[in-house]
């Protein structure tokens, strides 16, 4: 059975969706990221970069979100627009600007914004200028289509759907009124019985949600050793 090494944080939640759209069998691993599980070495012998998610899916390995997103999008044939090189090429740039840009600017700008020591003024301007401006080119994608890529819902959405969920954390407690059709995409795939599923995932492990010392030191070691 493939295994799914899982955190309840947006990264994961992208894999646990589409894991729950295809009915594909697996077994949860938890990863308590607070508690520096992430770096032990058994981990680290499946994902070198300590990070979650990754899945084991028999002599298979695969880590980073997103590739995981293609990979089972391909094992299964699901999720993914029609077969043309134009269609596929829409896929791949518009999965890779999630992964490239939304995710790392937004996770810097939440940290930056929330979790850094001062001083820190210039790059709090620089993550959330630049999570704002790739959130704006999604929001301006979403205006014209009901899906990232037509009218097909794909992985695409899964990666967006994703991160979104974490938007007013990342950008302030306005984001969704600044952004109607990023909230009426989100709130479509939210409401969907495998996105209720994947949500549910969290409530059946026990995983810390301290932001202490101890979490502080194996997230942000950088800040221990300034």
């Amino acid at each position: 059975m493939l295994k799914f090494y899982y955190h309840p944080s947006p990264n994961p939640a992208k894999v646990s969706l589409l894991l729950e759209e295809t009915g594909l069998p697996y077994e949860v691993v938890p990863v308590d990221t607070r508690r520096g599980e992430q770096f032990a070495a058994s981990y680290r012998a499946i994902n070198p970069n300590a990070k979650t998610p990754a899945i084991v899916d028999g002599d298979v390995t695969v880590f980073d979100s997103n590739a995981i997103l293609l990979y089972l999008a391909e094992k299964t044939g699901r999720f993914l627009p029609a077969n043309t090189p134009a269609a596929r090429g829409e896929l791949l740039s518009w999965l890779m600007f999630v992964a490239t840009g939304v995710g790392p600017y937004s996770g810097q700008a939440a940290h930056f914004k929330h979790y850094a020591p001062d001083p820190k003024e210039y790059a709090v301007k620089r993550y959330l200028h630049e999570a704002e401006r790739h959130w704006g080119i999604l929001e301006a994608r979403l205006a014209s289509r009901r899906y990232m890529l037509g009218d097909t819902y794909t992985i695409v959405d899964m990666a967006v759907w994703g991160w979104a969920r974490a938007l007013p954390f990342v950008l302030g407690e306005d984001a969704w009124g600044k952004r109607p059709h990023l909230k009426r995409h989100f709130d479509e795939i939210s409401a969907r019985p495998a996105a209720l599923r994947a949500n549910a995932l969290k409530d059946r492990y026990s995983f810390k949600t301290e932001m202490d010392e101890e979490a502080r030191r194996f997230l942000f070691p950088q800040v221990r050793s300034a």
